[in-house]
């Protein structure tokens, strides 16, 4: 599973150091009704398809189990993995309207854990994502008998993954792994821990959200970065 890659060496050091340096810095998710951060795009891509598989369910403030069974075939430009590049880059960037989010496949490991955001195009036509997602903690919301507003910093970059252009057919998928540090990491007082009940996100190049049920505990100083989330990938992750 893609989710072991999580404890590897250039997962562990990216992640370890990345909240060390937040601890030194004290320097950590994007918002619809509160400040927040888009994605950004940049370079040449390669580009990856992402074929149909498992069923979905939630788009925007709805819950859901994770899906599984999508298929990928991808080619990066820069040597690594194999298989066949698609033709079809001149696709739309995917619709929000059009896309289903769900938290995939997760794993601990230190200070930390590793979470598979998932999109999955619900549309009957093909659409692209390219480069890294926004990503906030959101408490309140459906359920909660509150309005949900963003908490804390959103989500940095990890560069870890090459971004691509992943081109997802009716019913495929694409994921990015998010690094969600422990806000016990922090002093109390530095953090000021805050209970949150979703993760809202902005999927590249968009500036409509997703709100994805997601429990977590973060911190609500603007100053602390607890949270790393790599580009997109194809399939689900699992």
């Amino acid at each position: 599973m893609n989710i072991d890659r999580f404890v590897k060496a250039r997962r562990a050091g990216f992640g370890l150091g990345a909240l060390a340096c937040t601890l030194a810095l004290c320097t950590g998710c994007v918002g619809a009704s509160t400040t927040g951060t888009g994605s950004t795009t940049g370079g040449g891509a390669a580009t990856t398809t992402s074929s149909s598989g498992g069923s979905g369910s939630t788009t925007q403030a709805g819950g859901g189990a994770s899906p599984s069974g999508a298929g990928a075939t991808s080619a990066n430009s820069g040597g690594g993995g194999g298989g066949q590049a698609t033709a079809n880059t001149a696709s739309s960037t995917c619709s929000v309207r059009y896309l289903n989010g769900t938290v995939g496949a997760s794993q601990g490991t230190a200070g930390s854990v590793y979470v598979n955001i998932v999109f999955k195009n619900l549309n009957t036509t093909a659409c692209t994502l390219y480069g890294y997602p926004g990503v906030s903690f959101g408490k309140g919301g459906p359920g909660t008998g509150a309005t949900l507003t963003q908490v804390g910093a959103p989500a940095d970059k990890n560069a870890a993954v090459a971004k691509k252009v992943i081109t997802l057919q009716p019913g495929g998928y694409a994921y990015a792994i998010l690094q969600v540090g422990d806000a016990g990491n922090y002093p109390s007082a530095t953090c000021t821990p805050t209970p949150t009940t979703y993760l809202m996100v902005y999927p590249p190049n968009t500036t409509n959200q997703l709100y994805i049920p997601y429990k977590s505990t973060a911190c609500a100083s603007m100053s602390v970065v607890t949270m790393h989330v790599e580009a997109v990938e194809a399939g689900t992750g699992s």
